[in-house]
């Protein structure tokens, strides 16, 4: 496929990276290569576009050294050398268990350790609708609040260096397919995909296409839109709670005022015992301890939690709140 290549799907992205102002010209650019056909058309698409946005762009994979995986660098390799960019290869050094979270846990600490190696300041991934779709519903079953059903956003700062990137969350796992048997793309068929053992794999397999045929043909579009409104609320939360933990927090005690707690609506002293919880237990809490704590703020002097995690409470004391040792 050589340079004056241009599509509808070509140009799609090129507005869409404008509008947005995701990834900067003469920026140097490392896209996840799975071997599917998303990130495979993520590829694709940026090399076509190179020229127009100066970027340096490289491509890097990380092997889990899974039996079903084997022979997939090596072809992602080949793709890498045919197409004449740069190629990274990261490979587990240690047993990966087959399990969702802790292979995408691995997977992101090795792409960024590339990213960072190689001086790259932009890490893409080849997350599309479908994925927004499956992960909001994923983490609606979950119980997550608004942070879990927003989780998939267009920009992720990483560190101060590298920010994360997502430039098809406008585009489907159907057109995605689509453009790469367009262009005859060598699509690695992950056998994964269809094991129904992982959660994900059964939203995507079942529950999706069922919801699409009995209730809603745009499920993933109308889920993805709800995310994106999530997050604009999001984003305000955030910022509010920031300046309202600074009027209810007392810095020299380490703890919260009860009285200044008492004038905040709920949904902001949640947000402030949480943000409270997790600089004083070095972990996310759960509902039920945000609750808790939570109900501290109208309860009398000495008043406690049950243990939050270890032998830690959290206690009214002289009208604050406070975590101790229990």
């Amino acid at each position: 496929m050589g340079k004056s290549v241009w599509s509808l799907d070509h140009a799609r992205l090129h507005k869409l990276l404008k509008d947005k102002d995701l990834v900067p010209k003469s920026s140097r650019i490392l896209i996840a290569v799975s071997g599917g056909q998303d990130s495979l058309c993520l590829a694709r698409l940026c090399l076509d576009l190179q020229s127009k946005w100066s970027w340096k762009i490289a491509i890097a994979h990380f092997d889990h050294q899974w039996e079903c995986d084997r022979g997939l660098s090596s072809h992602i390799a080949k793709i890498c050398d045919d197409w004449g960019v740069n190629f990274y290869l990261s490979q587990a050094q240690e047993k990966i268990r087959e399990r969702e979270g802790e292979a995408r846990k691995y997977r992101y600490e090795a792409l960024i350790n590339i990213a960072t190696e190689y001086d790259f300041n932009y890490l893409l991934t080849g997350h599309t609708r479908s994925d927004r779709a499956e992960t909001f519903i994923y983490n609606l079953m979950r119980g997550a609040g608004i942070e879990g059903l927003t989780a998939l956003n267009w920009r992720r700062k990483i560190n101060e260096n590298l920010t994360l990137v997502r430039p098809l969350l406008d585009f489907t796992r159907q057109e995605t397919g689509q453009f790469c048997h367009k262009w005859q793309l060598p699509v690695w068929e992950d056998k994964y995909n269809q094991e129904r053992k992982f959660a994900r794999n059964r939203i995507r397999l079942d529950l999706i296409p069922y919801l699409q045929t009995e209730f809603n043909p745009q499920i993933e579009k109308h889920l993805t839109q709800t995310a994106e409104i999530l997050r604009a609320d999001l984003t305000y939360l955030k910022q509010e709670t920031t300046r309202l933990y600074e009027q209810v927090y007392n810095h020299e005690n380490n703890s919260l005022k009860c009285e200044e707690l008492r004038k905040i609506s709920l949904n902001f002293q949640r947000r402030i015992v949480k943000d409270f919880l997790v600089q004083n237990l070095q972990k996310m809490p759960n509902f039920e301890q945000i609750e808790a704590v939570v109900k501290l703020i109208e309860s009398p002097n000495l008043t406690a939690t049950s243990t939050l995690i270890k032998n830690k409470i959290a206690q009214v004391k002289n009208r604050e709140i406070l975590i101790k040792n229990n």
